[in-house]
């Protein structure tokens, strides 16, 4: 998790009372509320209101989010062109799920419509990689400003808002974790801090700035997803009336142009350019970095036969001196089980080059991925056979 942070009024010593006069319903105290993971076992944040956050009026189903499997009759490559998925819906509504499997499930999401109903995820946690538009996260715990190429991470059952700015179509790679998405664990050392020799520092976290203390007894409605069920809450009043916040659970972001590459002499395998960890899963930046520098070094990632994971790319920016025939956006699917690598005249463009400019987003899956129906309208079907050219 990130590190301790704290924002707006807090009492002396928690679980003691925090007197207001008159307070709500002239109780005369903020009402404190503790958010917990793992139970009571790990992280937690403890929250104070105005008004208790228990209140409901109205519970009622509103619908499912349905993940329509492709059938896959093959094992191969996949190489999914998603610059031109059309703009719809909000940041919410308008995800199109491409890959998935129990642990995540990864969407490409270019919303047309900015996002009026406020939203919790109740069993996962969420990532959105900015890729284009700024603007800013609205949650109980403030506001926290994103900017294109944010990792924006929102832990499981924050209600939020996301507001972009008007003038950029906002573009958004999201995925939604069933596990816990945390710091790697050797980053950290025994005192919990980050190592000199990570390859980012707890100044590159940023949380919110800002209190958002919205003080109004008015019906307001939150939808809640949990796994594919979606419930709709109309609470009595607005949610994010906090007066203060501490601890280790809420929303954050980190830059991946912040992110520290680690290079050497010859070529580094892709465990070096995690980012993020979670249960089955890892999240890792390929970020502008030197290349190797041994005269003899081959500059590129040598062909790799993934034996129990499988790889995807989203390429974000640069040219990636690997593969040819991927543009801004692709994502390319290496399952296990058969090889992939440098494409033909890659390694022999490489040698006069000493940096490369490219910035990709990798996830690498312990359980095989599935692709979705709308994953294969994106799909080049020659990918498999390009390294022949």
């Amino acid at each position: 998790m990130p590190y301790y942070r704290k924002l707006g009024s807090l009492p002396p010593k928690r679980h003691i009372e925090y007197r207001v006069e008159p307070g709500y319903r002239g109780e005369g105290i903020y009402y404190e509320e503790v958010v917990t993971l793992a139970g009571f076992g790990r992280a937690y944040s403890i929250c104070y209101h105005l008004r208790p956050p228990t209140r409901v009026r109205k519970v009622e189903p509103a619908g499912e989010v349905c993940i329509d499997r492709a059938p896959q009759g093959a094992l191969r490559h996949h190489h999914l062109k998603t610059a031109q998925l059309p703009a719809r819906g909000d940041v919410i509504t308008g995800r199109v799920p491409l890959l998935f499997n129990d642990d995540v499930v990864l969407s490409r999401c270019r919303p047309s419509l900015p996002q009026t109903e406020l939203y919790r995820n109740a069993v996962s946690d969420e990532v959105l990689f900015i890729h284009r538009g700024q603007g800013v996260v609205k949650s109980m715990f403030g506001v926290l400003r994103i900017k294109p190429f944010d990792y924006v991470v929102i832990p499981r059952c924050t209600t939020h808002q996301v507001e972009f700015e008007s003038g950029t179509q906002p573009d958004l790679l999201v995925f939604e974790s069933t596990g816990n998405v945390t710091i790697p664990e050797r980053y950290l050392n025994p005192d919990g801090q980050l190592r000199l020799g990570a390859p980012y520092y707890e100044r590159d976290f940023h949380g919110p700035q800002e209190m958002l203390t919205v003080d109004r007894e008015e019906e307001t409605r939150i939808l809640i997803k949990d796994g594919n069920r979606l419930t709709r809450y109309t609470l009595a009043s607005h949610p994010f009336d906090l007066v203060g916040w501490d601890g280790l659970v809420y929303p954050f972001t980190f830059n991946a142009d912040d992110f520290e590459p680690i290079t050497g002499t010859i070529h580094q395998p892709p465990p070096v350019q995690q980012t993020f960890d979670a249960p089955g899963y890892v999240i890792c930046t390929f970020a502008p970095r030197m290349l190797d520098t041994h005269p003899q070094a081959v500059k590129i990632p040598y062909a790799h036969s993934n034996v129990q994971a499988d790889e995807v790319l989203y390429y974000v920016r640069g040219k990636f001196g690997s593969r040819r025939g991927v543009e801004e956006a692709s994502i390319t699917l290496h399952p296990r089980g058969i090889p992939h690598g440098p494409h033909p005249g890659t390694i022999v463009a490489s040698r006069p080059m000493t940096r490369t400019d490219e910035l990709a987003v990798m996830m690498d899956t312990i359980r095989p991925l599935s692709i979705t129906r709308q994953a294969m309208q994106m799909d080049d079907d020659s990918y498999p056979y390009s390294w022949l050219e």
